[in-house]
């Protein structure tokens, strides 16, 4: 037997992007019920990087204070290392007004527990735990609610809404069953995540990527741990676990020479989780009823580590749209001005982070790739960033808001 349920707003993914709307929508007073298929937020390798955007998006809803208590880490400069072995600063955080003068880390985890409870405390808001959207519900072309299949116990449901927001991610059910097709970038390369130990004394306050021959290993320092990053040319998966974990320990060793003393905490390659990195972008967000926003509507490359912030810059846009429409009784078509009106605000900064993506892409990891990389970084921001010191902030901004940040509406802030 099928349960009909309803609610005002229906969000399908409960990453950042649709924790965060699911905050914002209740703090405006819209009935919103977000639907997460895993039973906890307990998954390790996610984007754990929390900009100066997101950080000051926190303050305005009044949760900075909860946030700076979570348990992390810091990051105050990104660096290029040279053939030398020193390295070159390309952006100073120190240079931005604090408190948005770094780039915090935080295990993805303890932020989306920290937003959720938030959202309870809105008595419009719910969220539903291991329950996962098989697609949504259309009639007469219009997206009407999504089915949903509780994973321990309980029968099919069919949950109406006025408007369903897809942030299920990269692989979005909800995208490709309403028939949305993204346009994919080339990309070269694939991420293979794996821990270390981090000791006394280590490194945290930079992020500087290591290159050797055409290895490239980037170490993100967290309070117990390093979360590591090694990048090689795509499809090298088989021939990687084909060599072993002591050739792989062996070439981590050789890049960070630091490190060499705990790579036997990679026990196997099981230990190692490859990421297939993409690079995609829909040509529409939206059909009438639904609306796609973070990765469902733009797959991120880990390169620079916005993917979360640009997920939850989107929420903010669509909570900011939706909830004057809502108000005023808009749905079914009535409100495709208002999607279409996302798309179009969110569409510049996608296109130009996605841009500065694939420069990067070309310029320092296919160029490692190659084996270009004896000569040390790339000439150009290179002398920028020493002999113009202004470039130094100028990068450090660009990383730590991204173009169009968004800020929280008045009807949210606490």
């Amino acid at each position: 037997m099928v349960t009909v349920s309803r609610t005002t707003v229906a969000v399908v993914g409960g990453g950042p992007a649709g924790v965060v709307l699911g905050l914002l929508l209740a703090r405006g007073g819209v009935d919103v019920r977000v639907v997460e298929s895993h039973d906890d937020f307990l998954r390790d390798f996610r984007g754990d990087t929390v900009h100066a955007s997101t950080i000051r998006l926190l303050d305005e809803l009044g949760l900075g204070e909860r946030f700076r208590a979570l348990p992390q880490t810091r990051l105050d400069d990104l660096s290029l290392p040279r053939p030398d072995g020193s390295r070159v600063v390309l952006g100073e955080f120190s240079r931005l007004r604090p408190p948005y003068d770094h780039v915090a880390m935080v295990p993805q985890w303890d932020l989306l527990d920290l937003l959720t409870t938030a959202a309870r405390e809105e008595p419009s808001f719910t969220i539903s735990m291991g329950t996962a959207a098989s697609g949504p519900i259309v009639e007469d072309g219009v997206v009407t609610g999504v089915h949903l299949h509780p994973r321990h116990g309980g029968g099919p449901e069919e949950l109406r809404a006025d408007v369903v927001v897809a942030c299920d991610g990269r692989n979005s059910v909800l995208r490709t069953a309403a028939g949305l097709r993204p346009r994919r970038f080339r990309v070269g390369f694939d991420t293979w995540w794996f821990r270390l130990p981090r000791r006394a004394g280590d490194d945290g306050a930079a992020l500087v990527p290591a290159f050797d021959g055409r290895d490239v290993l980037l170490a993100f320092p967290r309070r117990d741990h390093h979360q590591v990053a090694y990048f090689a040319p795509k499809g090298s998966d088989p021939a990687l676990r084909a060599a072993g974990v002591a050739a792989f320990r062996a070439t981590v060793a050789r890049l960070r020479p630091d490190l060499a003393d705990r790579v036997g905490a990679i026990r196997s390659m099981d230990d190692v989780h490859v990421l297939d990195v993409r690079l995609d972008r829909l040509r529409r967000w939206w059909r009438p009823g639904l609306l796609c926003i973070g990765d469902a509507a733009h797959a991120m490359s880990p390169a620079g580590g916005v993917g979360i912030n640009l997920a939850v810059q989107d929420a903010v846009a669509t909570a900011t749209a939706l909830v004057p429409a809502l108000r005023r009784g808009l749905h079914g078509r009535a409100l495709d001005p208002v999607l279409r009106a996302v798309q179009r605000r969110r569409t510049p900064p996608t296109v130009a982070v996605q841009a500065a993506q694939r420069l990067l892409h070309r310029v320092v990891f296919e160029r490692a790739f190659a084996g270009r990389t004896a000569g040390g970084p790339p000439l150009l921001p290179v002398l920028l960033a020493r002999w113009v010191p202004p470039a130094r902030w100028a990068y450090a901004r660009a990383v730590a808001f991204g173009p169009l940040p968004e800020h929280a509406p008045p009807w949210a802030r606490r």
